[in-house]
């Protein structure tokens, strides 16, 4: 096992606790926030009108931000840095888009740089205080330092880490997702699978903890997916799911392996970047083909995740097992399927080729090798 240092600073108040919000603001000293949303969602389900009864009760004044995309925009984050005034903390209603937004305004308001410049390697001065309420649990950024926006005009989707930008409070009520259409979950679903199993296989070093960690995590995301699938007011498991989440990315699985990449996440946020298409969904079609391909330099872990997760004797097996599950849950498993031509895959690669660098993924991942893992998505 590797040395490491871990610091995670993020309070998480688990259950339903979202009513409290406007006290816990006002506590920390903050009468003026910035409420940044997604579209209509909140609105429909009475998510809004219970925030707004709990600032206003706790006397904390509030400017909107809302409609935040699937995929964040520059442009919309902009919008929302000139909205902070003189908001001392933003409070982000969402799932992880919502929060990676947030991140991004709260860093960019207090540094007073523009949005991205960050994500193009300036570190931020300051930070905007952030709390979060998580209506749908995917991307772990309720409890980490990343953020992830996308610059409309280059399609570049990049990412950005500061340990200022970590939450300071994130509320996880399992229950308000029950409104979600499934699709969402099994996107959600893949995203807390790949963000795993990234760590899983390419890191340095496999210590025995961490692949059982892994593994674990893993198999009870598969577990609580399915019984999501078969009862939606299953509360217990969607508890579940949410935790899954939530540690898939919150730096536990990483601790003591060494270097580790996210090759998955390069080629996908391209997609996503270009066609804005759903970030799980992406991930569902790239990552089964990526495996295609990794397996046959690295068949002992992926032979190891074959039979620990899927009981199957050989890597290709579990590979096969995987998208099986992925399509099973109503995921798209091809560029086809996604809506992606074939024809685009030169085009593709050269996206990814474009920003490989900056994920310092670019000399193991040469243009040759994307299109050759492109291919096998159609």
């Amino acid at each position: 096992m590797k040395e490491f240092n871990y610091y995670n600073p993020v309070r998480t108040i688990f259950g339903s606790k979202q009513v409290q919000i406007g006290n816990i603001l006002k506590a920390d000293g903050h009468s003026k926030v910035l409420l940044v949303y997604g579209r209509s969602s909140i609105k429909k389900t009475g998510l809004y009108d219970e925030i707004c009864e709990s600032l206003k009760s706790a006397d904390i004044e509030f400017t909107e931000h809302g409609g935040v995309s699937s995929n964040p925009l520059l442009s919309h984050a902009r919008e929302g840095v000139l909205k902070v005034e003189d908001a001392t903390a933003i409070l982000a209603v969402g799932g992880g888009s919502v929060i990676d937004e947030s991140k991004a305004i709260a860093a960019a308001a207090a540094s007073k740089c523009d949005v991205w410049e960050l994500y193009e390697g300036k570190n931020p001065a300051d930070a905007l205080e952030l709390y979060t309420i998580l209506t749908i649990s995917a991307t772990g950024s309720e409890m980490n330092a990343g953020s992830v926006l996308t610059n409309e005009k280059t399609q570049e989707k990049l990412s950005f880490h500061s340990h200022l930008i970590y939450p300071k409070v994130s509320i996880v009520n399992p229950a308000l997702a029950l409104t979600l259409d499934f699709k969402y979950i099994a996107y959600s679903a893949v995203d807390i699978i790949a963000h795993v199993l990234e760590v899983y296989f390419t890191a340095e070093e496999h210590p025995k903890i961490q692949n059982r960690f892994c593994e674990n995590i893993v198999k009870s995301a598969i577990s609580a997916t399915e019984k999501i699938l078969e009862n939606p007011n299953d509360i217990n498991a969607r508890s579940e799911f949410a935790l899954c989440a939530t540690w898939a990315l919150n730096g536990l699985t990483s601790l003591g392996v060494g270097n580790y990449s996210f090759p998955n996440h390069m080629i996908e946020h391209s997609l996503s970047a270009i066609y804005n298409v759903p970030h799980g969904a992406g991930l569902a079609v790239v990552l089964p083909a990526w495996l295609k391909w990794f397996y046959k330099t690295e068949r002992k872990q992926t032979k190891r995740f074959a039979k620990k997760i899927f009981k199957k004797n050989s890597a290709y097996e579990g590979i096969l097992a995987l998208e099986v599950w992925f399509a099973k849950i109503g995921a798209p498993v091809t560029l086809k399927e996604l809506g992606v031509s074939g024809k685009d895959i030169g085009m593709i690669a050269e996206n990814i080729d474009s920003v490989s660098d900056k994920w310092e993924l670019k000399h193991e991942y040469p243009l040759k090798t994307l299109k050759k893992i492109l291919k096998l998505m159609k």
